[in-house]
């Protein structure tokens, strides 16, 4: 018996929305990154885009527990010298919620070529409104 390869225009796409309120944000994140990769299906293929479409909705609503809000945070680097930036997450989430999401999923997707490929599928809305109606997406409890 061969081992199946799943080929990228076989692999149909479904459309899912994801209501963020009140949930953790690292599960968060990790249930939006298996559904981008394509994990729960069983055609998965590791080389092949076999995931599906994220929409989450009121970003704004995501929980940190604990003191994360104000000792976790996003750290990046400017390539300057001494240009290492800091971001506590309470400074995020009321700026750009969305962005908070975004960048806890890049971080649980694999650092490879598929990677903006998986970003690209997922779309984050600040409000519980958003302009995907028109491709049906089903509602998908965490």
């Amino acid at each position: 018996m061969k081992t199946y390869l799943a080929k990228p225009n076989e692999v149909p796409k479904k459309w899912y929305v994801i209501d963020a309120t009140g949930k953790p944000l690292g599960r968060l994140a990790a249930k939006i990154a298996v559904i981008l990769r394509g994990k729960h299906k069983p055609q998965f293929t590791p080389n092949v885009d076999t995931g599906d479409y994220v929409i989450v909705i009121n970003a704004e609503k995501v929980v940190l527990t604990g003191k994360k809000l104000d000792k976790d945070g996003y750290r990046y680097h400017t390539k300057y010298p001494g240009g290492l930036k800091f971001i506590p997450y309470r400074r995020l989430l009321e700026k750009h919620p969305e962005k908070a999401i975004e960048i806890a999923v890049r971080g649980m997707l694999p650092k490879n070529k598929l990677r903006d490929r998986f970003m690209r599928k997922l779309k984050v809305y600040r409000g519980p409104n958003h302009p995907h109606a028109a491709q049906k997406p089903e509602v998908l409890e965490i």
